[in-house]
């Protein structure tokens, strides 16, 4: 039960920020296939950390920290590979981008009990890696409706993103471009005098790692709201 706690109050704070940030992956590809991403991430994690405990072959030390490590770092894979960069800075000499704060937090986090913490961390990126790779067709993998259902029920309306309207499975998606004869079917068309998406909004879509010309169509034809351009979005993805 470890897995689930963190021991101090700089460890919690650090790894509530970056569980909070991670929560991109879920609109990504998702709400079940991230759960299926966070059972795996855990699990894998901590079969890797009770073998490696193992390996070192002395029990009663107190090898490896608390806390959902193996969840976090895991997630740190789809983040390098698949969440692009969309600012760049320069303090004094060096260069930064928006994606380096992400980075030093984690590293913060890996390096908090020294030998304690770099082993789930270590676990939790190789399972990361392992479920990038594809083990055993995991990234196809999909709970039951009958479970995902369930818990769509029993979720609070703040934990999530909102479901996608029925009528969005029907959108044929071309990316980076939408007809709009297409999509004149499925959403609402735009008003007349439609409003020009905001960059605070197109920002937060290519963040997911969306195209900024699609992420901005998709905007217009969702009249801005994100929520509604982010599963048109997934959608395409998904086809």
């Amino acid at each position: 039960m470890s897995i689930f706690s963190f021991s101090s109050t700089p460890e919690l704070m650090f790894g509530l920020y970056l569980l909070y940030y991670f929560r991109v992956f879920e609109r990504q590809i998702g709400s079940n296939k991230y759960s299926v991403f966070i059972v795996f991430s855990i699990l894998t994690s901590l079969l890797l950390e009770v073998l490696a405990v193992a390996l070192l072959k002395d029990p009663t030390a107190n090898l490896v920290t608390p806390g959902p490590y193996g969840l976090i770092f895991a997630s740190f894979v789809p983040f390098f590979f698949d969440i692009p960069v969309s600012t760049r800075f320069r303090v004094f000499s060096f260069l930064f981008s928006d994606k380096s704060f992400i980075y030093l937090a984690g590293l913060q986090l890996l390096l908090s009990s020294w030998k304690r913490s770099i082993l789930p961390g270590m676990c939790g990126i190789l399972a990361g890696s392992l479920y990038r790779l594809n083990v055993f067709y995991i990234r196809k993998a999909k709970f039951p409706e009958m479970i995902s259902s369930l818990f769509s029920r029993i979720s609070l309306p703040s934990m999530g993103s909102p479901r996608a309207p029925s009528s969005a499975r029907n959108v044929v998606r071309n990316l980076p471009s939408y007809p709009t004869h297409q999509m004149e079917r499925n959403y609402p068309a735009p008003m007349q005098a439609a409003v020009e998406p905001t960059e605070d909004s197109i920002t937060t879509l290519v963040s997911m790692g969306f195209d900024r010309n699609s992420a901005r169509q998709a905007l217009v034809q969702a009249r801005n709201d994100v929520n509604v351009a982010t599963n048109i979005l997934l959608e395409a993805q998904s086809h």
